[in-house]
């Protein structure tokens, strides 16, 4: 019985036909690797998702995790699933061999992230953030740091958050307030709040790593004076085992519309409830330099951002098949043509208003799913490349795309959850059917890491004119290499290969004209509008990538690629044209409108 998770099928596709991992086999890092472990692992990530994931999601969702003053409280089919998936070894996939990783490139380590995320997002959500917490020790903290707190992390004793947000700040780090002072043993005391952290408090694991920004005294103003800490719950004996009780306190819970079985937390630290060496401030340990510390959290949080595409891809094409399995055992009316009120109703696939919201589906999540594991490709040539200038592109390459690989699939993969409510007419928001759990659960994924008007600022005003324009020219150069072989392949592949070259050369021109004035307001205006134009103009290339990957093969599966193609080109990509047409006008209605006017 095919999954109502992912489809194997296409990974398969993605990862051999078009990606070529078993190509990364030859390099030094993943010789160990073989075709054999790739599909072995997906397999078992497969299974863990399918028997301990997805089994909970919906009592997770609706028993959602309570605090009684003290501890949290947490369904006990969570921790049974973490413990399975700890000890499997995957959350250190990607890892060193040395740190008790396996090692694998993060394309196939991230393809079987998306079966946990598609199975329960809420519980995927713990070693999700705590990989990210232990990739950004292991490139920024020191051997003492790794040996107390990544190990434990990768074995699954330890789980890890990020802590940045505070109350009064949101989303503008520049106003960060939490304060850490510096003690005669050369450590640090630290006195602040933190808002929405996720997997903040739990008893889930031994202990709890927070990595929390915050401001040594006499740091500069804004961005630029924060520093980063590990901040454990417990602080740790010699011997590595947690002991005393660190000063940082659990406040409350928020309560989302998603993520239900997620903790999300506010956390207050040094506020004297803990006193851990008879005195009040929560004991943190310094990465790195001081006054660096929103570097080395960019580590994670680019990291948090391909990976909440990621996310927000799994819930996406998890709706999509659940919704295409109701549209072919769902009967209901019959044939425009020649219809007999008394023949048998045909299953709702039939009719062509239901196949068109499909391919919709389809174009989204299947295309959102190639960006990201593209995206993730780009992680492994960046880091085992044997040539400099093979791994300089790539890191470019995943600047210019990271924004649309995290907004573009948390934009229409929520769009597509969006369809397959619809699909199941009144059934769909009945909480009966998870396709409403799997709607409300994408819909915060445009907000994590980075809402979506964060994301167009930082393509606009950052990605496309980094490097004198480096990276868009790079990006653009790409695309149109795609589209050269198109033409060299001919017949239709040709003909979308000049549909792309037009929007490849309205973007140059749209990203040209908003920035020949100079002025960075009227720029960025409708930055917003850039970023899903530019988006579907990258999904327009992705999809030309995976037709010609299909070949000459006309098998349904590649059939349905060519389909999901050309949908995307006649119905999809056009949508671009008023969008360009208004960013080329300069149009600065939102930018010129009076707060005072609503």
């Amino acid at each position: 019985m095919n999954s109502l998770l992912l489809s194997r099928r296409d990974l398969d596709f993605l990862l051999h036909d078009w990606l070529d991992v078993t190509a990364l086999t030859r390099r030094p890092r993943f010789a160990e690797h073989d075709r054999e472990t790739f599909d072995a692992v997906l397999d078992l990530s497969e299974a863990i998702a399918t028997r301990h994931f997805a089994p909970h999601n919906k009592r997770g969702d609706s028993e959602e995790p309570w605090f009684d003053g003290e501890k949290v409280h947490i369904i006990p089919e969570v921790k049974a699933a973490l413990e399975v998936f700890a000890e499997s070894g995957l959350t250190g996939a990607a890892m060193d061999h040395e740190i008790g990783g396996q090692q694998l490139p993060t394309v196939v380590a991230n393809a079987c992230m998306a079966w946990f995320q598609a199975a329960n997002v809420g519980t995927s959500a713990y070693p999700f953030l705590t990989v990210a917490n232990a990739n950004l020790l292991l490139a920024h903290g020191s051997e003492e740091q790794i040996d107390r707190y990544v190990r434990p992390m990768v074995a699954g004793r330890f789980f890890g958050t990020m802590c940045l947000s505070e109350p009064q700040a949101g989303s503008s780090l520049a106003d960060v307030r939490t304060r850490a002072e510096e003690q005669p043993d050369g450590g640090y005391r630290l006195f602040g709040h933190k808002m929405w952290i996720s997997g903040g408090d739990h008893e889930l694991s031994e202990n709890i790593v927070h990595l929390v920004l915050a401001r040594t005294p006499g740091a500069p103003a804004g961005v630029k004076g924060l520093s980063l800490f590990v901040v454990p719950k417990f602080l740790l004996a010699e011997d590595g085992s947690p002991g005393e009780r660190n000063d940082v306190v659990l406040a409350g819970l928020n309560h989302k519309m998603g993520y239900r079985g997620t903790t999300n937390t506010l956390l207050n630290f040094g506020e004297g409830v803990h006193r851990p060496g008879g005195a009040p401030g929560a004991v943190g340990h310094l990465v790195g330099e001081r006054h660096r510390g929103l570097a080395y959290m960019f580590h994670m949080m680019n990291e948090a951002r391909t990976g909440v595409g990621l996310g927000a891809t799994a819930l996406g094409y998890t709706g999509y098949l659940h919704s295409l399995d109701y549209a072919r055992t769902r009967p209901q009316g019959r044939p425009l043509a020649g219809r007999d009120p008394g023949a048998p109703q045909v299953p709702i696939i039939e009719h062509a208003d239901v196949r068109r919201m499909l391919l919709a589906q389809k174009s989204y999540v299947e295309g959102a799913l190639a960006l990201s594991l593209y995206c993730s490709r780009l992680i492994d040539e960046e880091r085992t490349a044997p040539e400099e200038t093979a791994r300089t592109r790539a890191r470019l390459l995943l600047e210019v795309l990271t924004p649309i690989a995290k907004s573009w699939p948390s934009q229409w993969c929520l769009a597509a959850n969006d369809l397959a409510i619809q699909i199941h007419g009144g059934y769909g928001y009945t909480r009966e059917y998870n396709v409403e759990q799997q709607y409300r659960d994408n819909r915060l994924n445009p907000i994590h890491e980075g809402t979506h008007g964060i994301q167009g600022l930082d393509l606009l005003g950052r990605k496309v004119v980094m490097d004198g324009g480096a990276g868009l020219r790079l990006l653009l150069d790409t695309v149109t290499a795609t589209a050269d072989r198109a033409r060299g392949a001919g017949g239709e592949a040709a003909d979308l290969a000049e549909s792309l070259t037009r929007s490849t050369a309205r973007v140059a021109r749209t990203t040209a004209r908003l920035w020949s004035t100079g002025d960075p307001a009227t720029a960025l205006a409708n930055s917003s509008a850039y970023l899903e134009a530019v988006g579907h103009v990258v999904l327009a290339w992705i999809w030309l990538e995976q037709y010609l990957a299909t070949g000459t093969r006309t098998d349904p599966f590649h059939e349905g690629k060519r389909q999901a193609a050309r949908y995307f080109y006649r119905i999809e990509l056009p949508r671009t044209g008023p969008q360009f047409d208004l960013l080329d006008t300069l149009d600065r209605t939102a930018a010129d409108t009076d707060p005072d006017w609503f």
